[in-house]
């Protein structure tokens, strides 16, 4: 059975994504979340998960589509499925040029929770199709 309250906390969660309010993500996550960014290393702290909100804000603008989350009976864990779909606007590191290219590829998230707060966000896509997408390849 899902647990309510802990799938609420994620739904709140994607909202303010989808809305591009940072600060109401932030105040999903504890002081001491780590972020597992796929292909990436872990961060660990609020601050370092508003630093990356602030990339992605420059260099992206995305909406989730078709969330379905799941979460443990204890409430402790949780997921959650969806379809990206983006537009990538400024260079974000070495990454390839960004032109305004249109994307849409499915991803995932897995969630610690506790104390009514988020302490591990870990997102997973598939790099290469975004690659693919972005440089308008259809190989």
């Amino acid at each position: 059975m899902a647990n309510p309250t802990s799938a609420a906390l994620i739904q709140r969660y994607y909202d303010a994504f989808n809305r591009g309010d940072a600060d109401g993500m932030l105040a999903c996550l504890s002081a001491t979340v780590a972020h597992d960014v796929n292909q990436g290393m872990r961060r660990t702290g609020k601050d370092k998960f508003a630093a990356f909100c602030a990339i992605m804000a420059r260099c992206y603008t995305e909406k989730l589509e078709d969330i379905v989350i799941m979460t443990s009976d204890d409430g402790r864990r949780a997921s959650a499925e969806f379809n990206v779909h983006g537009r990538y606007l400024e260079p974000d590191g070495g990454l390839p040029p960004a032109t305004g290219q249109t994307y849409a590829l499915p991803g995932g998230t897995f969630f610690a929770i506790e104390g009514g707060l988020i302490t591990r966000v870990t997102t997973y896509y598939n790099l290469t199709d975004w690659l693919v997408q972005v440089a308008g390849d259809d190989a």
